[in-house]
């Protein structure tokens, strides 16, 4: 007998017949001689649907009433996944997050967890239940409910499959593993065994949607045993661990991208001790996540730098920008859009010199300039007009051997909560 923690993503129980199959899908688990807990996300569209009747009230609703409300799609989703298994003839009870534990820090939204307190879900399992837990959300030690934001139910079923000491978790989705890029774009893209946990974690920081940075964060720090496999076949899936084997000869083990990146560029900042510590401390303030950075050269005491943001916080960044220009002074700001920043990730780049000269030259080779470079020791990231992507990673791809003459995607859009 092995302890499973399974979870099912929005599309997954996205209907009545779906949810039925995913109940089936469980019983078959059990029937297997395992005992199982599963963390469930909000039905479909049913998340998005609540933020817009949500904003048809009130363009600005608190951080806080969002929460509540958010809450309840996931409440839904896990009273009638345990209804669906009860009519199939087993035994099971639904947990919202805080009935199974979830104790967070007081920020909505984007709530942190503190503790787990898995009581409850233990006895469940005890009494030969099938356990079905609300994916992300706690509540705070003040009582006040609170949500983990994008990739939460991800979190919530690795942090859980941790504090019971499950032996597998296992993330279902649309797409039946890791694969070597986006499939929608290469359509021979590889499907992975395996990946480590580190360049998961890297690909998922630079965009590929499987999986969420801080569940991969949770699973390498407590070292669970993840698995990432579709809901809708039987197919086997991708395992996530500490070291995964590598393919003979393979250097890059996959490629991701992200369109939602805008560069700022800051000209004729004074050249002096302190500048850029006082910028990046006013937007760290402002929770801005900044990625890349790159001065230029120095002239006539003056320097111009550029870094990059989220799409989404460009307009936030701008106004920190604007607010400090009393104390840094500087000549000009502008921003750039229509951008997308393209990686490559593998292990096997430590000992390979020439991964990223082999990049630059892919990516020449289709008529693209790259405007930032940003390195590590398993990744190299460029950021490239958007407009070029499919032709860059298709190239990247075949660069880097990745290509199989199967077509390999499975199933619709990737489920991101």
């Amino acid at each position: 007998m092995a302890l499973y923690v399974m979870k099912f993503g929005g599309s997954s129980v996205g209907d009545v017949e779906r949810m039925q199959r995913v109940a089936k899908r469980i019983i078959e688990k059990q029937d297997e001689g395992h005992q199982c807990v599963v963390v469930v996300s909000a039905m479909g569209d049913t998340t998005d649907d609540l933020i817009d009747q949500a904003l048809m009230l009130n363009p600005n609703p608190s951080a806080r009433e969002m929460d509540m409300l958010m809450t309840t799609g996931e409440q839904i989703s896990v009273a009638m996944l345990s209804i669906a298994i009860q009519y199939q003839g087993r035994e099971s009870v639904s947990f919202t997050g805080w009935q199974a534990g979830f104790e967070t820090e007081a920020e909505h939204g984007r709530a942190r967890i503190r503790n787990i307190r898995p009581e409850r879900v233990l006895k469940a399992l005890g009494a030969g239940q099938i356990v079905v837990v609300a994916g992300f959300q706690g509540i705070t030690a003040d009582g006040e409910i609170t949500t983990f934001g994008r990739g939460g139910s991800d979190t919530t079923a690795v942090a859980l499959a941790a504090a019971i000491q499950a032996d597998v978790c296992e993330i279902y989705t649309d797409v039946d593993g890791i694969y070597s890029t986006d499939p929608r774009i290469v359509k021979c893209a590889r499907k992975l065994k395996e990946i480590s946990y580190d360049e998961m974690l890297e690909l998922a920081n630079l965009g590929a949607a499987v999986l969420h940075p801080r569940a991969v964060e949770y699973a390498k720090h407590n070292n669970v045993k993840l698995v990432v496999r579709s809901s809708f076949t039987y197919n086997e899936g991708t395992l996530v661990k500490e070291e995964a084997t590598m393919e003979q000869g393979a250097v890059v083990s996959g490629i991701a991208y992200d369109k939602n990146v805008a560069r700022i560029t800051i000209r004729g900042v004074n050249d002096i001790p302190g500048v850029l510590a006082k910028m990046f401390s006013e937007l760290a303030t402002a929770k801005i996540d900044v990625d890349i950075i790159v001065q230029s050269g120095v002239m006539d005491g003056k320097a111009d730098f550029s870094f990059t943001v989220n799409l989404e916080e460009r307009e936030r960044a701008l106004q920190v920008i604007a607010a400090i220009r009393g104390e840094l002074p500087y000549e000009e700001v502008t921003s750039e859009t229509d951008l997308v920043k393209v990686s490559i990730v593998g292990a096997g780049m430590v000992s390979h010199p020439g991964v990223a000269a082999q990049m630059f030259e892919a990516i020449s080779s289709q008529g693209v300039s790259i405007k930032m470079v940003s390195t590590s020791e398993i990744k190299v990231s460029c950021v490239i007009e958007a407009g070029r992507l499919n032709d860059v990673v298709t190239a990247l791809h075949t660069a880097y051997g990745l290509d199989t003459e199967e077509q390999a995607f499975v199933g619709g859009p990737q489920d991101r909560r």
